[in-house]
């Protein structure tokens, strides 16, 4: 999978935009946060744990990782790498 023709992090209303070649998807900041495929968050899913995400989290800030991107979020979580095929599902 290619990376999206453009990324939009909405702050506000708390949403990443992503306007891929079959369309223009939106995922909320709280769904990426719960959905994070670092290896800590994994580990956790496979355990049973669920995560509380609070509806308020926010992207800060979206680094480009070539593969994919690394959302860095309001409560301090940086570790997941979201791979672009893995983003594109999520919306």
């Amino acid at each position: 999978m290619n990376a999206p023709a453009a990324i939009r992090n909405l702050r506000g209303p708390g949403a990443l935009v992503l306007q891929w070649a079959d369309g223009e998807r939106s995922i909320s900041h709280a769904r990426l946060r719960g959905a994070c495929p670092c290896s800590q968050c994994r580990a956790a899913q496979l355990a049973g744990r669920i995560a509380v995400v609070r509806e308020d989290v926010r992207v800060e800030r979206v680094e480009v990782q070539g593969y994919g991107v690394q959302l860095v979020f309001s409560d301090g979580h940086e570790r997941g790498i979201y791979p672009w095929a893995y983003l594109h599902d999520l919306g």
